[in-house]
């Protein structure tokens, strides 16, 4: 137990940058402007929200420039 409140210093940040992370990629891709690639945007919503970094995944493949 000792261990876990040891780490929670350094584990806090990550899971916060991760959640960020993925509601900047939904936002993103709900812009009405945005096209993505291969999938709809319901697929890339699955993407984003199951896969653990989904949001990587989208926001280096899924969109178009």
């Amino acid at each position: 137990m000792d261990t876990i409140i040891e780490l929670l210093p350094l584990i806090i940040p990550i899971v916060l940058l991760e959640v960020a992370m993925r509601v900047y990629a939904i936002l993103d891709l709900f812009k009405a402007e945005r096209h993505v690639k291969l999938l709809g945007k319901n697929a890339w919503l699955v993407i984003i929200l199951l896969i653990n970094f989904g949001w990587v995944v989208y926001l280096l493949g899924g969109r178009e420039a």
